[in-house]
């Protein structure tokens, strides 16, 4: 793990670093998110874990009370002296602090969502939503540059599916035909340069799965034109198997030679059948991650915990995610 003195800025970054963690619905994303904020928060260092998707994953995760919207609460200290904080992203309430800073509406931003002005808004230019959403996100990884007591070393957000990460990053093209000019253009302007600068990573979750993996190549194509960088991929639940190609491939025919003396013949194909399932699984498994070797990007095996996650798991698989970033950093 590395200190606090060791973890120092790049020469010429004064932002946190931002950490984007996306993935297909289902594959464990915000649990990696949790394990990454965790991994990021070493001795001294402060870390946010960010959730835009009024999900409460985090909480969850983390086996405490939901967050209330844009409240900061620590959420751990972790064994390597560090801290995490979580902060739940609420768009109702990102539009009335929106209006408050931009416009200085205070109580009649408030009064005006009450006759429905933000579903309004979000509906006639759903580019907004998404601006008002990174827009925390964007404040939190500021406040290093600005030398405020309430910074935090790095950010991470558990942002929305692959299926949409791209359009949800590009927050300047979401409202390029919204605002040519204005708050609302130079706040996505400002949020775009933070997303395509040298600090800010983004992380694809998958499982070793057909769909998964091909969302997962498919994002990593999609965000290539906005040069938001791709660090890693994270393969969750991964089957171990010390057997070798072949060997896997001759359990997958359920013809392995296996005959237990203590067994019946019927319980001894059973077992076979058993392990043939098992011997595909795991060579669809290999297959679906030669797929994402092709991308050349780093990628991260998360072992499969028979006894589910807890916060010793979450803390094991941000010893594991440590390669995601300190090797980039």
């Amino acid at each position: 793990m590395r200190t606090a003195e060791s973890s120092a800025k790049r020469p010429g970054t004064t932002e946190s670093d931002l950490h984007i963690v996306s993935g297909k619905g289902g594959t464990g994303k915000t649990t990696m998110a949790a394990a990454l904020a965790c991994s990021l928060a070493t001795e001294g260092r402060r870390v946010l874990l960010c959730e835009v998707e009024g999900r409460h994953a985090i909480s969850e995760v983390f086996g405490i009370s939901s967050l209330a919207p844009q409240e900061e609460r620590r959420l751990c200290r972790t064994p390597a002296g560090g801290e995490v904080f979580g902060l739940s992203v609420d768009a109702e309430s990102a539009l009335q602090q929106y209006l408050e800073t931009y416009y200085r509406l205070g109580v009649a931003g408030k009064a005006m969502d009450k006759f429905g002005v933000f579903d309004f808004a979000t509906s006639i230019a759903p580019g907004l939503r998404d601006v008002l959403l990174t827009g925390k996100v964007y404040e939190a990884v500021r406040r290093r540059a600005k030398g405020l007591g309430t910074a935090y070393d790095a950010v991470v957000l558990d942002a929305p599916p692959t299926g949409r990460i791209t359009r949800f990053l590009n927050v300047h093209e979401a409202v390029a035909g919204l605002a040519k000019v204005g708050p609302i253009h130079q706040q996505a302007e400002s949020i775009g340069r933070v997303f395509r600068s040298p600090s800010t990573m983004v992380h694809l979750v998958t499982l070793l799965e057909d769909m998964p993996v091909t969302e997962t190549i498919e994002a990593v194509t999609d965000l290539a034109p906005t040069q938001i960088r791709v660090a890693s991929v994270i393969c969750n639940l991964v089957s171990d198997s010390q057997f070798t190609d072949d060997e896997i491939a001759l359990a997958a025919t359920g013809d392995l030679p296996i005959n237990v003396a203590e067994l019946t013949e019927q319980e001894n194909a059973a077992l076979r059948t058993e392990l043939a399932a098992e011997a595909s699984w795991i060579a669809d498994q290999r297959a679906c991650r030669a797929e994402l070797a092709a991308l050349n990007l780093p990628m991260v095996d998360i072992p499969r915990d028979p006894t589910g996650v807890d916060t010793a798991s979450l803390f094991a698989f941000a010893e594991l995610l440590e390669s995601v970033w300190k090797d980039q950093s």
